[in-house]
């Protein structure tokens, strides 16, 4: 909580969209900013039974990379939703140029206040991205008013069976959703409290090992980029960066961070 504690909670949400609009987050990360990428986010829709009839919400789209595939694959509606212009600008851009801007669309807004009307959606998807909210509790209030009752929620997100090692309390932590994941059980206690029913619990703990690797071996590829002046990353601090990916990497080893796939559903 430390870099929440001295920014406050805007500051965070602006500091989280910052990087995942940056140069840098499309080195490290690519298309897909989470765990698992397509593969898990197919999983969700399987999950919260999505199909051609389905209005879904996705917060915390990004780039939009998740909100249309699930469009393509499910035939379903989607609205994402982003806290940074320049991702939803971005995401628009690819939505008309698929041809699908029918079907989905993007909006600015914050996760924490959502512009939509009561049970608007038959489904509410947010990947890697509820731990970085500093309001959990209101955000889970909020996904549970807009979803219809029998609507479900998804999320995949990071969870820890342990204390965090200090290394992975700063700011650039936690807006790379390690510094506030939370135990299963404390997701499922927001969910429970925002009136919505927990139905399932999956483990992929090896999805968040694969992208620790891989960002491992890209910080790397980064650093010499940028060494040779191929890239240009202005004050990015690569040793720390390194510090913390080993450090998440040994936690992830140790099974003191996983990541999980939660759903709950909104009682009828």
């Amino acid at each position: 909580m430390k870099a929440l504690d001295l920014l406050g909670a805007t500051a965070v949400k602006q500091c989280c969209v910052n990087l995942y609009e940056s140069e840098l987050a499309k080195v490290l990360l690519g298309d897909s900013f989470h765990p698992g990428g397509l593969k898990l986010t197919v999983r969700l829709g399987q999950l919260l039974q999505l199909g051609e009839h389905s209005r879904v919400l996705d917060v915390a789209s990004g780039k939009g990379t998740s909100a249309l595939f699930l469009a393509e694959k499910f035939r379903c509606t989607v609205i994402g939703l982003d806290y940074g212009k320049q991702n939803v600008d971005t995401a628009n851009a690819s939505a008309a140029e698929r041809g699908i801007s029918s079907r989905v669309r993007f909006e600015q807004a914050d996760a924490e206040q959502l512009p939509f009307a009561d049970a608007s959606f038959n489904g509410v998807i947010c990947e890697c991205a509820f731990c970085t909210f500093p309001d959990k509790a209101k955000a889970a209030r909020e996904f549970a008013r807009v979803l219809r009752q029998g609507g479900r929620l998804g999320i995949s997100d990071l969870t820890r069976s342990a204390e965090r090692p200090k290394e992975l309390e700063g700011l650039l932590a936690w807006t790379s959703c390690i510094a506030d994941a939370q135990p299963v059980e404390k997701y499922l206690e927001w969910f429970t409290s925002a009136a919505l029913e927990p139905r399932t619990t999956e483990s992929h703990d090896e999805a968040l090992h694969e992208m620790v690797r891989q960002v491992q071996a890209k910080l790397l590829g980064a650093e010499v980029l940028v060494g040779l002046k191929t890239i240009d990353l202005p004050g990015m601090d690569f040793s720390s960066a390194r510090q913390m990916a080993a450090t998440a990497l040994s936690a992830v080893q140790q099974g003191h961070l996983g990541y999980a796939l939660i759903t709950a559903e909104k009682a009828r």
